[in-house]
């Protein structure tokens, strides 16, 4: 998530400058062939291409209004997850007790190993739905992918060059836990269920009174459905109609621009050919940078800059927990990366 007012010069082209190496070279194309051949006699009047235009726009418009959704919707999806997280601790704090003479250390170990089973689930969600599938940039072949995998290697995003997961799991479950992980096939959702048998066990061996197993429960419930939403939104590609229209109708008005410019520049002189290029070059960049909007939002657990800050907010969920447990030892916030947070 990037977090600072507003983009500079340099991360914008660093974003979106890669289009100019096919815009420039086109429209310098078209304005040779234009002073040169016959093509000078081509010519697309002004009112069908500003409708085409204007299609355009309010098109790009609402395709980008609904990605917006779907990544407001996954910051809605871990913002619940936060206040579960403290929750769960808090009521694992409260509603576990010793059973008869019980040994208050031996208490405290089976609270420790639950809130650490969680913070170990956090982990392990946010590494599940940031593999990459067949509709996100990282799999693309060309310019898409190309520049996505570059973006990931150069911001550290995502699990490029990250080991901070896996270290993460390893630390807060057992060796037993841990080395289970990889024969399930939704790990993530067994570490709850685990979570729920060992609520059972704790009610049956009177440390959970029947009330409080049902609140308990009802937070490991709550889990299930944040993340069979995150996996909603992850495992369904935003409608594959809206993205690659618009994307093909972008490309229609890019292609039909030049010819409805350079006629009319043309009028100016011998010169005009050549004036338009720069205008032809920034509104072709503009109704790019529209679509590109949107195509980088509509996937929120991509690894991207645009993203859910997963990371960040796995890290504050593991600062909260650890201090209700007592400890002294905590882990530092998640920095930035040139303004971008992980």
């Amino acid at each position: 998530m990037y977090i600072k007012k507003n983009y500079t010069v340099r991360e914008t082209l660093f974003i979106s400058g890669k289009h100019f190496s096919w815009i420039v070279p086109y429209v310098l194309l078209i304005a040779i062939l234009y002073q040169y051949t016959a093509l000078r006699n081509f010519s697309i009047p002004w009112l069908p291409l500003s409708i085409i235009g204007t299609a355009v726009a309010f098109y790009v418009g609402f395709k980008n209004n609904q990605a917006y959704d779907r990544l407001w919707e996954a910051r809605m999806i871990w913002g619940g997850i936060v206040n579960s997280s403290r929750m769960w601790g808090s009521n694992i704090k409260a509603f576990v007790v010793a059973a008869g003479e019980g040994n208050p250390e031996d208490l405290f170990q089976l609270k420790k190993v639950m809130i650490y089973r969680h913070i170990a689930w956090l982990y392990k969600l946010r590494k599940q739905l940031l593999e990459p599938t067949a509709w996100e940039h990282l799999s693309l072949k060309g310019i898409y992918g190309q520049d996505a995998r570059q973006k990931r290697q150069k911001l550290g995003l995502g699990l490029y060059g990250e080991d901070v997961t896996d270290l993460e799991i390893r630390k807060y479950l057992s060796a037993e836990e841990h080395n289970a992980l990889p024969s399930f096939k939704n790990a993530a959702a067994q570490m709850i269920d685990t979570q729920s048998q060992e609520l059972a066990r704790l009610r049956k061996n009177g440390h959970v009174g029947q009330f409080e197993h049902v609140a308990l429960q009802g937070i490991l419930n709550d889990f299930y459905d944040h993340q069979g939403k995150a996996e909603r939104i992850k495992k369904t590609p935003f409608p594959r109609q809206f993205a690659s229209f618009g994307f093909i109708m972008n490309c229609l008005f890019i292609i039909m621009l030049p010819f409805g410019f350079f006629s009319e520049f043309a009028k100016i002189g011998s010169y005009g050919i050549w004036l338009a290029v720069p205008f032809i070059i920034v509104i072709s960049w503009v109704y790019v940078v529209m679509e590109l909007v949107g195509d980088y939002s509509e996937n929120p657990f991509e690894g991207l800059s645009n993203d859910v800050p997963m990371l960040s907010i796995c890290r504050n969920i593991e600062i909260d927990l650890l201090q209700q447990l007592g400890e002294p030892d905590l882990p530092e916030a998640v920095p930035s990366i040139r303004h971008v947070l992980l």
